[in-house]
């Protein structure tokens, strides 16, 4: 694939993410996708022979990675498992508050709405999730509950990132984080 041709898929899954983070599944149709990316319609398909779900698995596959990215980066500049926690959620919350309360996690509104119905975007969110608990639990090596640890750090950023955007507000974040520091202090 040309220059062109990558920049045209790379218009098309950052304009596909930008609508699922602001309206979820729904709000990433097609017609939308175009018009957002100003990609002509045969490049969708030319690109994206799948259509819509494939799209939408590889733009949660590529918001994990970078994500995940960002992870390995605050982890490398964090002395502690508590000081890495805390720099994700603010992270996270810069991300978020920047986004005007727009843009949580990219891979939780796919995973709420299609993860019951809809095997390939299922497993394409098990797949980012598995990694960010991978990343979580390098972090925590050497602990016997490094494992369990990972998971319930993952389930606490979620949801603190879901109250978040429900009230607009960074509390739950910081509240979270120093639980976090808590539990992995």
């Amino acid at each position: 694939m040309g220059l062109k041709g990558a920049e045209t898929r790379d218009r098309l899954l950052d304009a596909t993410q930008e609508l699922i983070e602001a309206g979820g599944y729904p709000g990433a149709g097609l017609n939308q996708v175009i018009a957002a990316s100003g990609a002509p319609r045969g490049s969708l398909y030319f690109h994206f022979p799948g259509g819509k779900d494939q799209l939408v698995g590889e733009s949660v596959r590529r918001a994990g990675r970078a994500i995940g990215g960002a992870l390995e980066d605050l982890a490398d500049s964090a002395s502690s498992a508590a000081e890495f926690a805390e720099a994700v959620l603010r992270h996270l919350g810069d991300r978020l508050e920047e986004s005007g309360w727009r843009k949580g996690c990219p891979v939780a509104t796919v995973a709420l709405e299609t993860a019951g119905t809809n095997g390939p975007l299922q497993e394409a969110c098990s797949e980012v999730y598995a990694s960010w608990e991978a990343a979580l639990r390098a972090r925590l090596a050497g602990r016997p509950d490094a494992d369990d640890l990972a998971v319930t750090v993952l389930a606490l950023v979620e949801g603190a990132l879901l109250l978040a955007r429900a009230h607009r507000s960074r509390d739950p974040l910081d509240r979270v984080a120093r639980r976090i520091g808590v539990l992995v202090g």
